[in-house]
């Protein structure tokens, strides 16, 4: 699990080569574990310059304008913030999307299409191509985060509000009223940053592991295509065609397993479920830490209360549903994005020269940390481990070597088929068993004649024995 914890949660010195804030979208900063420290303009609650919050609302020309959006009843994170964050953190390097890149990204889609029918049983999941711009996948994804991420701030916020004992919560009184209006502001801020950093880099609608675009549509960025071209000496056209390539197998794979998008967010919200924060062990630290902290805790310092908050007694501590939750989840954006591996090599090596240095491009970008392990590490403190999907792209490569291409795509006809984390430890032992068990015959077939039976399903209990393999 990443030392990065969701919406500031954690110790502040957890990580000290991150806790200046690399890393763009994380959690808070030493002394100011929620945030706030950046929202206020660095001046704190009680440093020079500041003052009551209430008085900085009316001060500043940043919460001038941040107290119109205080009103927010849409949820826990206020997404109109999020939006105009992201936006206004995209618009020094921003460049609108032309006819002409339209017209490529279109053309290569449709292509890649036509390849992967050789390559994959799954016929097409998309009936359109388009370009978007950085800001056009930040408005168009929206929608998508706010369904995979308002669960997990209200559970951060219920998680916080129940915890704090009553004596704490007394003494945090002062704070208590801004702190529920700045929940939503403050989660806003956050998550805009993340999507801003986010979209500089995303080349696809699926390149996090999850369909975050309009159903049916097939999506390159081709500002980023470009970047992600740069230097490999490679023509413009064949990298955009190898994009295209993982852009429509993401879109054929989640068009026709209907249970796979619920599964994955199932997962996520399994995980914010199980945010739980140990109010007994609040209370024998409360004592600890006021005693050890210098000048102790003055109700009337909101410093003072800000270095309490800063102490780690809001730490929560990962339960076994949510590690069984974080397995399951890592696994299905292994298997998806090592069956994708799969299909975008049949399809391309016979036809892109370039194919080999691309894909071993894509592959250093996932090593350094690409867009999906920044993302949910950042939201559910997961990341996704390069050796995760080379065991994936074992399991799919040798099922279509040893049992044909048809017997590979069926094991998405049943989520009980797929491999679970334990069987990427020993992926050929898994390929040995298919292909003549009673179960695999009796549950595959068309996969376009499957009901959605694995839609809610939650992970099986069998997922939390054996070791931990991110260990």
């Amino acid at each position: 699990m990443s030392d990065q914890p969701p919406f500031g949660f954690g110790l502040p010195d957890r990580d000290p080569e991150r806790s200046g804030g690399s890393g763009g979208s994380g959690g808070g900063t030493p002394g100011d574990p929620f945030g706030l420290g950046a929202l206020f303009g660095g001046a704190g609650f009680g440093g020079p310059g500041g003052g009551s919050p209430e008085d900085l609302l009316g001060k500043m020309p940043l919460f001038a304008e941040l107290q119109k959006l205080m009103t927010w009843s849409g949820g826990p994170v206020n997404w109109d913030l999020a939006r105009q964050g992201a936006i206004s953190q995209l618009a020094p390097g921003h460049q609108p999307t032309s006819e002409a890149e339209r017209a490529a990204v279109a053309e290569a889609l449709r292509l890649a299409d036509l390849w992967l029918d050789e390559a994959t049983e799954l016929p097409s999941g998309m009936d359109r191509g388009l370009a978007w711009s950085r800001v056009e996948w930040v408005e168009q994804t929206l929608p998508a985060w706010g369904a995979l991420i308002d669960p997990l701030a209200e559970r951060v916020v219920s998680a916080m509000t129940s915890a704090l004992p009553a004596e704490a919560a007394q003494m945090a009184g002062p704070l208590a009223g801004v702190m529920g209006q700045m929940g939503g502001v403050m989660f806003g801020a956050q998550v805009g940053q993340a999507l801003g950093k986010l979209a500089d880099e995303v080349l696809t609608s699926t390149d996090v592991g999850l369909p975050l675009g309009p159903a049916g549509a097939g999506v390159l960025v081709p500002q980023n295509v470009a970047a992600f071209g740069a230097g490999l000496d490679r023509p413009e056209d064949e990298v955009r065609l190898f994009l295209a390539l993982r852009e429509a197998a993401h879109q054929r794979l989640f068009a026709h397993v209907p249970w796979l998008r619920q599964q994955l967010t199932d997962a996520v919200h399994a995980y914010a479920r199980g945010i739980h924060v140990d109010r007994d062990a609040i209370q024998r630290g409360l004592d600890e830490a006021m005693s050890g902290m210098e000048g102790g805790v003055d109700p009337s310092d909101p410093e003072s209360i800000q270095r309490l908050l800063g102490s780690g007694l809001l730490e929560p501590e990962e339960t076994p549903e949510q590690h069984m939750a974080l397995r399951r989840l890592e696994t299905l954006l292994a298997l998806i994005e090592g069956w994708v591996d799969s299909v975008v090599s049949a399809a391309a090596a016979p036809r892109l020269p370039g194919h080999g240095a691309l894909a071993e491009t894509m592959r250093r970008r996932r090593a350094s940390g690409g867009p999906a392990e920044q993302t949910f590490a950042t939201l559910v403190g997961l990341e996704l481990r390069p050796r995760r999907l080379r065991d994936a792209s074992t399991v799919w490569g040798a099922m279509a070597q040893q049992h044909g291409t048809g017997a590979r795509d069926r094991l998405w006809s049943h989520p009980d088929l797929l491999p679970t984390s334990d069987d990427l430890d020993e992926p050929l032992d898994f390929v040995a068993r298919q292909g003549g068990s009673d179960e695999f015959a009796e549950l595959t077939g068309d996969l376009t004649d499957q009901p959605d039976t694995g839609a809610g399903t939650e992970p099986d209990a069998g997922e939390a024995d054996g070791d931990d393999p991110r260990s």
